[in-house]
């Protein structure tokens, strides 16, 4: 058993894809879940895990784009519906997460009042605790340590990164952002350092400006490999692949990330899951 880990729940991009689900990763960190992102069909997703919303001890939001917060809908209302007394959902993010948590919650008003009045035994409404948080640490419990720091993926701003340490273990999800002063620091001797990533070479002969403008403010699978050089990491894992990558060139997808970084390189699919620390 993992004492720290991290499963890559969907690995796409807002394009919607068959075998990719939107953005979204669990931490496994000595026995607790945190969730960072929730993309579309996240809880389809952390079944596949063996999971439920209920069973979550944190939600940390790297950044307000719809692909990274979709199914927050979905994630407060299964737990809410599915928990025998209260059981407040600690989201963590940027500053502006609270804003997004009160519009969610008032676009649930008819669903919430629905499922009072059908169920004697629900007598809450859905609990929300919201942390926001720019840089430094972020949430804790039982040796887990959360912190994140600012990224750059303007215009989309603020932004977060997230470091998860156990003992001397370590997992980065950086979210979408190009390389930045904030990513290096919490890189910096990182076991697993998780990077989402464009292919440049892929997109620049796309005739629409609006996919062409992905390039500007997110990380190229160069950037991430220097990324990785820079903190000492031993393993740079790479998912939100703009482009999807067809089948069969995977190996091209590494060996761009390669050539600026020798340690060991992953192209994650759904449910992979990479061990940091075993117990």
């Amino acid at each position: 058993m993992s004492q720290l880990s991290v499963v890559l729940l969907g690995t796409g991009s807002p394009l919607p894809d068959p075998h990719r689900a939107g953005p979204a990763s669990l931490v496994r960190a000595a026995g607790r879940h945190l969730l960072v992102d929730c993309g579309r069909g996240v809880l389809m997703r952390l079944a596949g895990a063996g999971l439920g919303a209920g069973q979550l001890d944190a939600l940390v939001l790297t950044h307000l784009h719809s692909d990274h917060v979709t199914d927050l809908t979905d994630v407060i209302t299964t737990r809410w519906v599915t928990s025998f007394a209260p059981s407040p959902l600690t989201i963590v993010g940027p500053p502006g997460t609270a804003t997004l948590v009160e519009r969610v919650l008032a676009s649930l008003a008819d669903d919430v009042g629905y499922r009072l009045s059908h169920h004697a035994d629900l007598t809450w409404e859905p609990p929300v605790e919201v942390h926001e948080v720019a840089d430094g640490e972020a949430w804790s419990a039982d040796g887990v340590s959360v912190t994140v720091a600012p990224t750059d993926h303007r215009p989309v701003a603020p932004t977060i990164g997230v470091r998860v340490d156990v003992g001397d273990a370590s997992v980065v999800l950086a979210g979408d952002t190009v390389p930045c002063p904030g990513l290096d620091r919490l890189v910096a001797g990182a076991t697993v350092y998780v990077q989402t990533v464009v292919r440049p070479s892929l997109i620049e002969p796309i005739p629409m400006e609006r996919f062409r403008d992905v390039l500007d403010y997110h990380s190229s699978l160069a950037d991430a490999g220097a990324t990785a050089t820079r903190g000492g990491v031993r393993t740079l894992v790479l998912t939100h692949c703009v482009p999807a990558p067809a089948p069969g060139t995977e190996p091209e997808w590494i060996a761009e990330a390669a050539a600026e970084f020798s340690g060991e390189i992953l192209l994650a699919a759904d449910l992979d899951e990479v061990v940091a620390a075993a117990s």
